[in-house]
């Protein structure tokens, strides 16, 4: 009869997301970052502001998600980074 093993995963970083939650004063600057950002379409973009919150990347490490937001604050957005 063969035990049962049981494996844990350690991750030194827990998974983070970048949410927008005001595209400021200037949105369709905000359109194309999101657009090199994620590589959505500029209208999946687009759609993406007219929906906030909006989560716009999922389960990156934190240097990238902190990155995205610094950029997305520079063009006049609103968001933050959340586990």
């Amino acid at each position: 009869m063969m035990a049962d093993e049981y494996v844990w995963l350690i991750c030194d970083e827990v998974p983070n997301a970048v949410v927008l939650t005001d595209p400021g004063p200037y949105p369709i600057e905000v359109v194309k970052l999101l657009h090199r950002r994620t590589g959505l379409s500029l209208w999946h973009s687009k759609s993406l502001i007219s929906r906030l919150p909006a989560t716009i990347l999922e389960d990156v490490p934190r240097e990238m998600a902190e990155a995205a937001v610094r950029e997305l604050l520079e063009a006049g957005a609103h968001a933050e980074v959340r586990r």
